[in-house]
């Protein structure tokens, strides 16, 4: 895995334990889902291929409900292949398996691997009826690959030991948060500790092209003593080591929801800067051997069903900002999230930036943070 790429396993795991399941069917009263329907001759032409070959998706993820409501949707089979698998495994199978009627019909890619595939030949472009939907920042203009899901850089709050919870990068830097402020590791090494630092930047002057003013942020942080070194897991904190732990929001949720009743924590979007954001993308194979199925699959990926669905695990659909626009949301998800709001304002950096911005914390992170 890049350092940069979400882990998809644990963006999506716990999907169950966080909003649950039942999420997926909630509708407030008089609610109506807004997005468009499959053109009959899309859903007939699908129907007619009967199995849909997925890979890398997961039955223990929230693609395990999606899958199975797809298959009683459309009255189709959904045969999900090396359901643990990863990106690059992905490619490989469309590779070596492309003439052969097991081969995966659509794939689920970090956009790393996903512009490698473009590049080879290997997905076939495709718009969705939402298609306007997806920010242009995170999809290929012909449809080879457009994002699907994603996270956002959060503060995990351990409100037993943080008794003012902070709401800004710039309240980090106080001295009530002297030793409490931690990442997941090094941001040359953990995708979502450079995310933090991006995120920083985002606050303090810098831009997705210019992520220099958040290793000066993490440097006055440390100059500060604010920043803790200890690497933030669940454990360190519950336990108070790392009270305010910088992390992606899907996780810091899972654990505030799962610690209910024995820590109480708050996760809090901070209010300066726009949020900064990493995603994964779908795309249809070239060589599909069930590529109206896999169509419709996209189609309800990417209709207000399928968009809820990655939202009850807490992975933040491409669309979540049009879909509160349309107020297609329930009211009971919009609960169990922190601002809502600040999703609509999330930035994602193409792969140029993201290699510029990761040679530039090579350079200067050990030089600059000092600890």
């Amino acid at each position: 895995m890049a350092f940069f790429d979400i882990s998809r396993r644990g963006l999506l795991r716990g999907s169950s334990l966080a909003l649950g399941a039942s999420l997926l069917n909630i509708k407030a009263p008089g609610l109506a889902l807004a997005s468009p329907v499959p053109a009959a001759d899309l859903v007939s032409a699908a129907q007619a291929e009967k199995v849909l070959n997925t890979i890398a998706l997961s039955p223990n993820w929230v693609y395990g409900k999606l899958m199975k409501d797809f298959s009683a949707k459309y009255g189709v089979e959904v045969n999900p292949t090396n359901p643990e698998g990863n990106s690059s495994e992905e490619l490989q199978a469309i590779r070596s398996l492309k003439k052969q009627e097991r081969g995966p019909d659509c794939v689920d890619l970090a956009p790393s691997f996903a512009q490698q595939a473009m590049g080879e030949g290997l997905l076939q472009p495709y718009q969705v009826a939402t298609w306007q939907d997806i920010p242009d920042s995170v999809k290929d203009k012909d449809g080879h690959f457009y994002g699907c899901y994603y996270g956002i850089i959060s503060f995990a709050v351990n409100k037993s030991v943080v008794k003012t919870v902070p709401r800004t990068w710039a309240d980090l830097l106080k001295p009530e948060y002297r030793g409490m402020v931690a990442m997941g590791g090094n941001p040359m090494r953990a995708g979502d500790s450079f995310a933090a630092v991006m995120a920083a930047s985002l606050a303090n002057g810098g831009s997705l092209d210019n992520i220099e003013p958040g290793v000066e942020f993490f440097a006055r942080l440390a100059a500060a003593g604010n920043y803790n070194p200890i690497q933030s897991d669940k454990g360190s904190m519950v336990s108070g080591q790392t009270p305010i732990a910088l992390r992606w929001d899907y996780l810091a949720l899972t654990i505030r929801d799962e610690e209910a009743g024995r820590t109480e924590f708050e996760v809090v979007v901070p209010g300066d800067g726009a949020p900064f954001g990493n995603y994964y993308v779908q795309g249809i194979s070239a060589y599909a051997p069930h590529p109206n199925l896999a169509k419709l699959w996209q189609e309800f990926l990417f209709s207000d069903e399928g968009q809820l669905g990655f939202l009850s695990g807490f992975a933040q659909p491409i669309r979540f900002g049009r879909m509160l626009e349309q107020g297609v949301v329930p009211k009971a998800v919009l609960d169990r999230l922190p601002t809502p709001e600040a999703y609509k304002q999330v930035r994602f950096a193409s792969q140029a930036q993201l290699d510029k911005a990761k040679q530039v914390v090579a350079d200067l992170w050990a030089k600059e943070v000092k600890i």
